[in-house]
């Protein structure tokens, strides 16, 4: 048998052509009946995210619990892999790769205009609060704690997996196998799974590439003059975008380490040199210090609101969403944390994810937010303003931008440092879904380079179809609310899973 039948052999054809017949069918409806899709996924999403959305909000609020307790407790001393083993990165590249994979460029569109579309919001008014009191601490709650402790949870779950039990079985149903058991978790429950969690992989992407693409194609559009549509601008950009991660991710650790550090740099770059030139510095550094400390404060009320009485739909429209936004990329970035973790102890894996992931977070969001935020304040410009009456956030980034000293060179600076973030993101999420289609790899073993390349190519199949159908905002929120249902239920499996495990492994270590 030669070593290319034995390569068919191993791939999991099931899983792994499945969810690209699905999603390819899912883009196709959307370019022929646009309108009727949209209509039916809008649907969809008011059962999910209105009917059951208090389901999202427990599971965010319990995460973060168990995340606090894996810290503290005695399962934070167990080392992912040896007993005396030493990380293999270094904290700077491990937090960056870990911070690149788990937030793409919709982090700087977020950050930059996120601020506006609270602002606009009736719940701020009903708090008792200012727009510049409220508008600073929601963009800080929704990506930062809760968000980070959906990842980090999950990817000592399947660093404990891969570094200590040794399992050859890189997917969601293998790391539930000590609840389900190993019939089911190899059997037809344990393929069930696994299609959920490639769907969900699939969808979050799409949510994140739709939402973010079109500010890249507007800054082009701007830089240029170019006449082409947004549209058309768009998808040539989520096609070079494809190129680059798939370059990136065919050259392995070494590539996605290398752009990850490249990508943080610049991340990092852009925001001194707003707050250093934007004119906003005291009033960045000022509200965002009172806008960390008013979402401390109110922590577990921003936490548990749920708008029973539907008077703004606001966590419908915002916290649940960003819950299930999270919760399908937890398909591929803890999965990705867990793998760079090898030498972690869980305490150190879940604390300095906090520590490099919610700070690197809030600091773009207090940053590049405040600027707008500040400009607002002293009556500079009326970015509200231009929001409601246009409803174009892309446009209104473009606006907000220009109004810095230098706004071309911070437009092209953020062009380049959102490119990179699509790369190093994707780049690591086609590295796991390619991982999905063995049925047994090993902890050192790669995937092989055509079923890479294959993922890399239906990463962007539905991002294509959403962008052509000119779906709203809304809409695409839906994907992510939808796909990330069932993702909940088998969160809590992987968690129970866990506990189970590694109260036995432990107990294996104290009696040898």
């Amino acid at each position: 048998m030669n070593n290319k039948t034995k390569e068919k052999g191993r791939i999991d054809w099931l899983i792994t052509l499945v969810p690209f017949i699905l999603i390819v069918g899912v883009a196709l409806l959307l370019f022929i009946f646009p309108e009727g899709s949209n209509e039916v996924i809008s649907k969809v999403r008011f059962f999910f995210g209105d009917t059951l959305g208090s389901y999202y909000l427990i599971i965010g609020l319990g995460v973060l619990l168990v995340a606090l307790f894996l810290s503290f407790s005695k399962y934070g001393n167990i080392v992912l892999g040896g007993p005396n083993e030493k990380p293999k990165y270094n904290f700077f590249t491990w937090g960056s790769m870990m911070f690149t994979c788990g937030l793409a460029a919709d982090i700087l569109f977020y950050s930059f205009a996120e601020w506006t579309m609270y602002a606009s919001n009736p719940h701020i008014a009903e708090m008792g609060g200012s727009i510049t009191e409220w508008a600073g601490v929601f963009p800080l709650f929704h990506w930062s704690f809760i968000p980070w402790a959906f990842y980090l949870v999950l990817a000592v779950a399947f660093g404990f997996m891969v570094h200590c039990r040794k399992r050859n079985r890189q997917r969601y149903s293998e790391a539930c196998l000590p609840v389900i058991g190993e019939k089911n978790a190899h059997g037809l429950l344990g393929r069930i799974i696994d299609l959920f969690a490639l769907f969900a992989l699939l969808a979050g992407t799409a949510t994140t590439f739709s939402v973010a693409t079109p500010l890249m194609a507007e800054i082009m559009v701007s830089l240029f003059g170019i006449t082409l549509s947004r549209t058309t601008v768009t998808i040539i950009i989520l096609l070079i975008t494809c190129a680059v991660y798939t370059y990136a991710v065919l050259h392995g650790f070494k590539g996605i380490s290398f752009l990850a550090k490249l990508c943080i740099y610049i991340f990092f770059g852009l925001q001194i040199v707003v707050l250093l030139i934007g004119g906003q510095g005291r009033f960045i550094i000022e509200n965002g210090i009172q806008s960390l400390g008013k979402m401390v404060q109110n922590f577990v009320g921003l936490s548990t609101y749920a708008d029973p009485t539907r008077t703004n739909n606001f966590p419908q429209d915002w916290t649940i969403y960003y819950w299930a936004y999270w919760m399908v990329w937890c398909i591929a970035a803890p999965f990705f944390i867990g793998n760079i973790s090898r030498g972690r102890t869980i305490k150190q894996t879940i604390l300095g994810g906090f520590v490099f992931g919610v700070g690197s977070t809030i600091s773009s969001f207090v940053i590049l937010g405040n600027y707008g935020l500040g400009v607002q304040t002293v009556g500079t410009q009326d970015f509200i303003a231009q929001y409601n009456e246009s409803g174009d956030l892309y446009a209104l980034i473009i606006n907000i931008i220009k109004s810095m000293p230098a706004g071309t060179f911070i437009l092209i600076i953020t062009m380049i440092c959102m490119i990179l973030f699509y790369a190093t993101s994707f780049d690591s999420i086609a590295y796991t879904a390619a991982c999905y289609s063995y049925k047994k790899l090993g902890e050192d073993e790669k995937p092989n380079i055509m079923i890479t390349l294959l993922w890399c190519v239906l990463l962007i199949v539905l991002p294509i179809a959403l962008v052509f159908s000119e779906s709203s905002m809304n809409n695409i929120q839906s994907i992510s609310i939808i796909s990330a249902f069932p993702i909940g239920i088998i969160m809590i499996l992987m968690i129970w899973s866990f506990f189970k495990d590694a109260k036995k492994y432990m107990k294996e270590k104290q009696e040898k």
